[in-house]
């Protein structure tokens, strides 16, 4: 049992797994960075009720009348930041699993990386829920897409806003839409799956090395199938983060996260229709389809390239 207990401890703490952590962390930022007007108008079209704009044109044409380059932009950093430390630890966790599962004599398969990456969601979403909370109150500050859950805020910055959600609503409002992130890892680990699957079969009907465009393809497949199936719990997980708590209301906590989730998507279904639970899902395919395709592509290079610096081969 030592010797065994010793692998997966190195298994776990790996430089390989580092590398895939800095590579999927750096491609996302990029990515991110590209395309992030587009994901602006997503959460928009998604909390905004009220709005008469129903494409991601129009309200970035409107977003960009209001307050110009720097309002598409609006919660960058805290987005970049969030996001690196979000797929820093996806990754890592994802292929630490990974090779501790294969090293038990498992064969790489679809199943085995959809567990996987539930795993490693699982991981990343319990660490990173309170940095998304922030940075998703942070974007639509000041755009006027609030309904009366929704109070307007005035957060100076990433750590003044979490200060002032900690001490006005509690520390359990930092995890505020954790249920549905639970619920959303099926999101990575679908995608992962069908990315990972879709390579290894690329790699056997091909016999070289992948091209960049392919690596494009793939990440852009595997990222659409997963948005599409998942949306309506993205839409309710962004109305879920915004919703400022008061003294008065219930703390949140496991049972009343579920209670909330079934009030506000009964809600939201009542008066807007179900369709209501797929707005934006234009500017989001757009947005996570093209850089879920460029992350993957980035990624690829950068973890190519250092496991050939350091002189380690790839698992398949």
């Amino acid at each position: 049992r030592g010797p065994r207990k010793l692998q997966m401890t190195s298994l776990l703490f790996s430089c390989e797994s580092l590398a895939h952590a800095v590579s999927g962390a750096a491609g996302a930022a990029v990515a991110m960075t590209v395309f992030y007007p587009l994901d602006t108008a997503r959460l928009t079209l998604q909390v905004d009720e009220k709005s008469k704009s129903r494409s991601a044109q129009s309200v970035l044409a409107e977003i960009f009348k209001e307050g110009g380059l720097f309002g598409l932009y609006r919660g960058w950093f805290a987005v970049i930041y969030t996001l690196c430390i979000s797929n820093f630890s996806y990754f890592y966790c994802f292929h630490s699993f990974k090779n501790i599962w294969l090293s038990g004599g498992q064969a790489a398969s679809g199943s085995n990386d959809l567990l996987v990456g539930f795993a490693a969601g699982t991981a990343s979403v319990l660490l990173t829920s309170p940095l998304w909370v922030v940075n998703t109150r942070l974007k639509v500050q000041g755009l006027r897409c609030y309904s009366k859950d929704m109070s307007p805020t005035r957060y100076a910055g990433f750590l003044d806003a979490m200060v002032q959600i900690t001490c006005e609503e509690g520390v359990a409002a930092l995890w505020s839409g954790t249920f549905t992130s639970l619920l959303l890892v099926s999101n990575p680990a679908i995608q992962f799956m069908m990315y990972e699957g879709l390579k290894r079969h690329l790699r056997r009907a091909v016999p070289r090395q992948l091209s960049s465009f392919e690596f494009f393809i793939i990440g852009a497949t595997a990222k659409a199938v997963a948005t599409v199936v998942t949306y309506p719990l993205q839409t309710m997980q962004s109305v879920l983060r915004l919703r400022r708590y008061q003294k008065s209301d219930e703390k949140p906590n496991i049972l009343s996260s579920v209670k909330m989730f079934r009030c506000q998507f009964v809600r939201r279904v009542r008066n807007n229709g179900v369709w209501s639970l797929f707005n934006g899902l234009e500017a989001k395919l757009l947005q996570t389809v093209l850089t879920a395709a460029l992350m993957f592509l980035i990624y690829e290079e950068i973890v190519s390239c250092t496991f050939r610096a350091m002189g380690l081969s790839q698992h398949p």
